[in-house]
């Protein structure tokens, strides 16, 4: 499957749907250059939107325990000093 990298999103509504505009903005550009594409625009309906936003939540959830599982010392993460614990 083909995709696009983003590194943007803004999400719109209206009484009926839901937009999400992915875009790719690049950072160093010059002044009268535009500061980014479009890659795609997605229209969804307000129930399949609870469904992503749950969706992601989710997948949010599990990243998060997983990156805090891998800083662990006994997982091989940086353990941290006293000094650090106390401020």
């Amino acid at each position: 499957m083909g995709g696009v990298y983003a590194n943007f999103a803004n999400v719109s509504h209206s009484d009926y749907e839901f937009t999400v505009t992915f875009a790719r903005v690049d950072h160093e550009v010059e002044a009268d250059e535009v500061p980014g594409v479009v890659v795609s625009r997605v229209n969804l309906s307000p129930r399949f939107m609870r469904e992503l936003i749950g969706a992601m939540e989710d997948n949010y959830s599990k990243w998060a325990t997983r990156e805090g599982i891998k800083s662990l010392p006994e997982y091989g993460g940086i353990e941290r000093s006293e000094d650090e614990d106390e401020e």
